[in-house]
This record gives structure tokens, C-alpha cells and sequence, in this order.
């Protein structure tokens, strides 16, 4: 860990999204609270920025910002909010050249949600892969062609460019950032400390398959947490339609009615999405295939065949962290 902590610049505007500043902000600030118990040094000092001292976020709450350093000043990272504020700030001529220096001087440059239109505007992204909300990636792709926008990871890395999909992927991303700063067992340690569900790696879809699945009336929310929680085991349709008391014809129909998905098909995607998720954690493809319940390892290879058009064991060699 070096002796001075690493400067973290967090850049708001008016109509940014809290989520986006406050959820960086909290990840590095928690390494601070656990390096202190630890009597270690703090790791990061952090500070939101902005063009002037008080910023009306979208959702009403104003925040205190210090003044735009100057853009050569020495710095670690530069993240940069989104929201639907973005738009002003990309025809802010200003602090777009501020931006667009301020990146040079940083070690590394991060956007969260919309922030990556931003970066965009100053030029920071041609050529680069990058990811962002799921809902303005068709906006994005017109808007800035020499960029390779990727809609489906949670964030990604290319370089010294780090972009994130929506809101709550800003955290995962800083937890990305503390895993390079301080090394794994600091990063899962924060996440614990902040109860984050799961520490999710940058491959992750930003499309939950079981989230999609409750976008309904609510009638099979019970089943499909009831499906997570037994996925390892074989999940025939007579026991589905038996846990909502319907016979398997009635259940079938209902079900793709409600949902858009044959019960089979919903169960392959929530498999083929867990088995993502542990194969990107470093888990054995013989591992997964039992706890996502394939049956085997062949099924599973077909499955991902037909997902993804690669392998499971290929999967894992390239996205596991």
C-alpha cells in the first residue's frame, strides 16, 4: 500500500444520479473505515467535484462539491457520474476540455451509467470497448460510431478506460478497482462490510434473467425463488406446475402467458446465468454443471453452444477472475 493515499475524483453536474457518485463514494470510503480498524493506512482519499459548489442531483438531493482542480494536478482516478444530466453536460464545452485533460492526468478514468456519453464527448473513448445503460446503448451507438459499444456486461476494462452499465454497476466497478489497488480479500471484505449481495465480475450480463421473470402480475415469484434455491436438482414440469397447484397443461399455458418463456426455457436461462456467474468466480465446469443442475457436462457445453456460441471451459479461461 503506498504512503500517500491514491486521489479518487468523483465528477457530478446538475441532474447526475446520486446513486452514481454516492455508490463509488461509499466503496472507497469503506476501504478507508477498514484500513483505520486495521491501523493501516488510509488507501484512497476521495472527493466529488463539480463546476460549482452545490450540485441538485435528479432525485432532489443537493451535494457539496469542491472546485475543479486543475486539470494537470496529479490524481489516481477520475470517475464520472451519469444521469440524465449528461446531456447538458456533453454541450458544456468547458467542462468537457476539462474532462478530457483531466483524464490525461489520471492514472486511470471510470464512467458509471450515462457518465460514459461524457467521456465519449471528449474523444477519451474511439476505438475503445465500452459498456453502458442497457436503455440509451441505440442512442449511444449513433451518436458516437467509433466507439465499440458492448450492451451486456455490468463494466468493462479496456486499458485505462473502465466503463460501467446502470447505477448500483458503479459499485460492482469500484470493487473491481479496490480488488487491482489492494488485492481480492480487500475488495470482498468492503462488499461484506457494505452487505452487497455478490461481488459481481465486469462479464456479468446487465440482463437478469430472474429479474426479467418477475416483470409480471407476480403469480410465479414464489416458484422462480423457489427454482434458484433448487437448481441443482432435476425440475421436471409436473413438479413446477404441482408448487402453484396447477396440472402441467394449465401451468404451461399460464406460465408462457405471463412470462413470454416455455418452463423450460425460463430454467435453461436461469441455469445458463448462475453457471456465467460461477464460471466467471473460477468455479470447474464439472461444478457447475452439478450445481446448475445440467446433469452433465455435455449438456452444459451444448447449452453454452447455443447461448454463446463458445464453450463453458472457454468461457471460463477468458472471463474468469
Amino acid at each position: 500500500m503506498p504512503n500517500n493515499p491514491r486521489r479518487i475524483e468523483i465528477l457530478t453536474f446538475p441532474d447526475s444520479q446520486l446513486l452514481d457518485v454516492a455508490g463509488p463514494l461509499q466503496v472507497f470510503a469503506t476501504a478507508n473505515d477498514l484500513a483505520a480498524l486495521a491501523d493501516k493506512a488510509r488507501p484512497y482519499e476521495t472527493v466529488v467535484v463539480a463546476q460549482c459548489a452545490q450540485v441538485r442531483t435528479s432525485s432532489g438531493l443537493a451535494l457539496a462539491a469542491s472546485p475543479l482542480p486543475s486539470p494537470d494536478a496529479p490524481l489516481d482516478t477520475l470517475v464520472v457520474a451519469g444521469g440524465w444530466g449528461v446531456n447538458a453536460a456533453c454541450e458544456n464545452r468547458d467542462l468537457v476540455e476539462w474532462v478530457r485533460g483531466r483524464s490525461k492526468a489520471a492514472r486511470r478514468t471510470a464512467s458509471v451509467c450515462s457518465g460514459a456519453f461524457l467521456l465519449a464527448t471528449a474523444g477519451l473513448l474511439d476505438g475503445r470497448r465500452v459498456v453502458t445503460h442497457w436503455q440509451r446503448c441505440a442512442e449511444f451507438t449513433k451518436r458516437f460510431p467509433l466507439v465499440r459499444l458492448d450492451p451486456d456486461p455490468i463494466f468493462v476494462s479496456d486499458g485505462d478506460m473502465w466503463t460501467s452499465a446502470g447505477v448500483t454497476a458503479g459499485i460492482d466497478l469500484a470493487l473491481a478497482l479496490i480488488e487491482i489497488d489492494l488485492g481480492r480479500k480487500a475488495a470482498l471484505a468492503v462488499g461484506r462490510q457494505l452487505v452487497v449481495f455478490l461481488k459481481r465480475p465486469g462479464g456479468q450480463s446487465q440482463f437478469s434473467t430472474a429479474l426479467s421473470l418477475q416483470e409480471n402480475d407476480g403469480r410465479f415469484d414464489q416458484l422462480h425463488a423457489w427454482i434458484m434455491e433448487n437448481l441443482s436438482r432435476p425440475l421436471p414440469l409436473a413438479a413446477l406446475a404441482a408448487r402453484v397447484n396447477m396440472s402441467s397443461r394449465s401451468f404451461s399455458r399460464h406460465y408462457r402467458q405471463v412470462t413470454g418463456l416455455t418452463p423450460a426455457r425460463a430454467i435453461e436461462d436461469i441455469r445458463i446465468e448462475t453457471a456465467r456467474r460461477l464460471l466467471d468466480e473460477g468455479q470447474s465446469v464439472a461444478r457447475v454443471s452439478r450445481r446448475c443442475g445440467f446433469g452433465s457436462e455435455e449438456t452444459m457445453r451444448r447449452a453454452f453452444l447455443r447461448h454463446f456460441g463458445t464453450s463453458p471451459k472457454a468461457y471460463r479461461e477468458r472471463f474468469a477472475g
